[in-house]
């Protein structure tokens, strides 16, 4: 009797004729310097003013205090990951801390990644002219936000490199290259983790039938050890704490629905200007069920997914969130721009381009408005302090502290983490010493106590966390410190007797 014939394999994916080796070399040594050279372009805004927005302030005082015996979620916390302060030391390291020159380049290195891993998927799926179409989208689109969201080093540039590379190993079933990707995602943002949703539709239709359970295992298994080490790399419970477990109430639900709304749908709207060339062709793909990706492309829906799902987690609608839309949409419109005539794609691209030129030079023109306050805040400090001597600034504002030049007195970089109060929300009632930071308080008065200021600023100018709603640092204040004077509507305290 004849034995029963094996489960057939998945097929493979949908892959336009490759060239001869000679052909793909000459194609990646044209498309990398070309793309290479874009992205320089468009991240040109980006190296004309030293800081877009607080979280770029907030990495470059981390980095310092990492650089000077800072401990990762011990004296130097945050509730990111430790990739992106690490990349920010290591290019201080490099080119000073007094500039953010080195975060910028790596900036551009991990667009060029970004494009360059969507180009190759694209070309896998629908040849080679969507590819080049793909890294082209790509870095057009990534200069289709405000400025302060799209021209920052922020952690979103970063982990897009690994959320792209992790989708192309799965694509081509190397399942140890994905999961490492995956966690160099998570390393670099939490929300990395979204593209585990197209890495396992990967596994069942890129893996044998019988080899599905050890693709799984090879993909989760080389995403959790680097995870794991990073945590052993810095203070194990303080690595889970501040990456997942102590993040509850910074996403629970709570403000104006209104704004919230109003500013999902402007960033709705700056990127879909971006993408306007490409955009009637995608949608008209999509409502065709015609993607020019293949037949198998539920990948691409579920990476979109999951981008979609990253960018509303939280529900706070910054720009950048929009970022993890960007080399998904890229692929989309590659896609659609494929089955279009060659003056068509040409036309869309021309207009994206535009579209982009006009981003850029809003980038080029954009006021400085919240930059010019921390500055003079900063200058103030330097003014009143000498180097070396570490001051507090109860505010939202921790580049203050790296302008300043000045170490801060706490590991708290922000009034955020000890009241709960974070941009992106208005009219929210959840803002006070009773939402912090599980234990944040007690460590705040015990550092304030053993290491006192030598200088404080109260840059609250009215916010909800304003000293009348925080007793417990208003009394500290009152029994060490006296009022003297201000700048730019910041109040600024020296200690008693000085």
């Amino acid at each position: 009797m004849l034995a029963p014939p094996p489960p057939p394999s998945p097929a493979p994916a949908s892959t336009a004729a490759l060239p001869p080796p000679a052909v793909r070399d000459r194609y990646w040594w044209r498309l990398l310097p070309a793309l290479a050279a874009l992205a320089l372009l468009v991240r040109v805004p980006s190296f004309t003013r030293p800081l877009w927005n607080p979280d770029e302030g907030y990495l470059a005082v981390q980095a310092r205090m990492l650089a000077t015996g800072g401990s990762l979620y011990d004296t130097v916390v945050d509730r990111k990951p430790p990739l992106v302060p690490w990349l920010y030391q290591a290019s201080f390291a490099l080119t000073g801390d007094t500039t953010l020159l080195g975060p910028r380049l790596l900036a551009v290195l991990a667009w060029l990644l970004t494009a360059a891993f969507t180009a190759s998927l694209a070309r896998r799926h629908a040849g080679p002219r969507a590819g080049i179409t793909a890294g082209i989208l790509c870095l057009l689109l990534s200069a289709g936000l405000s400025p302060a969201d799209s021209q920052a080093a922020s952690f979103e540039v970063f982990m897009l490199p690994a959320t792209v590379a992790a989708v192309w190993c799965a694509d081509r079933a190397h399942w140890c290259g994905a999961g490492l990707a995956l966690a160099a995602a998570f390393l670099a943002k939490q929300t990395g983790l979204a593209v585990l949703l197209p890495l396992l539709w990967c596994v069942p239709h890129r893996a044998p039938a019988g080899d599905r359970a050890r693709a799984l295992g090879l993909l989760l298994g080389s995403a959790a050890l680097p995870v794991l080490l990073a945590a052993l790399a810095t203070a194990p419970r303080g690595f889970l704490f501040w990456t997942l477990t102590g993040s509850g109430d910074y996403l629970a639900f709570s403000g104006s629905l209104a704004t919230l709304a109003g500013r999902a749908l402007v960033n709705t709207a700056l990127l879909a200007a971006a993408a306007a060339g490409v955009l009637p062709a995608a949608l008209a793909a999509v409502r065709a069920r015609r993607t020019g990706l293949g037949p198998a492309t539920g990948w691409l829906w579920l990476w979109l997914a999951g981008a979609a799902l990253a960018t509303t987690l939280g529900l706070r609608f910054f720009g950048h969130y929009f970022l993890h839309l960007v080399p998904p949409l890229a692929l989309l419109g590659a896609g659609a721009l494929a089955q279009a005539p060659h003056r068509a794609r040409r036309t869309a691209l021309a207009v994206c381009a535009g579209c982009c030129a006009l981003f850029l030079a809003w980038g080029l023109l954009a006021p400085r408005t919240g930059y010019e306050h921390s500055r003079r805040v900063a200058a103030e400090i330097a003014r009143r302090t000498a180097p070396g001597e570490a001051v507090l600034v109860w505010g939202m504002h921790p580049e203050t502290y790296w302008l300043a030049h000045r170490p801060p007195a706490s590991r708290y970089l922000t009034a955020g983490l000890l009241t709960n109060f974070g941009g992106g929300r208005t009219g929210t009632t959840a803002v006070g010493e009773k939402w912090a930071v599980r234990g944040a308080w007690p460590t705040f008065r015990r550092e304030l106590t053993t290491r006192p200021p030598a200088l404080v600023v109260d840059d609250a100018r009215g916010a909800p966390y304003r000293l009348s709603r925080t007793p417990t640092l208003r009394s500290w204040l009152r029994q060490g410190y006296v009022r003297e004077g201000g700048v730019d509507g910041a109040v600024v305290y020296v200690r008693r007797g000085e």
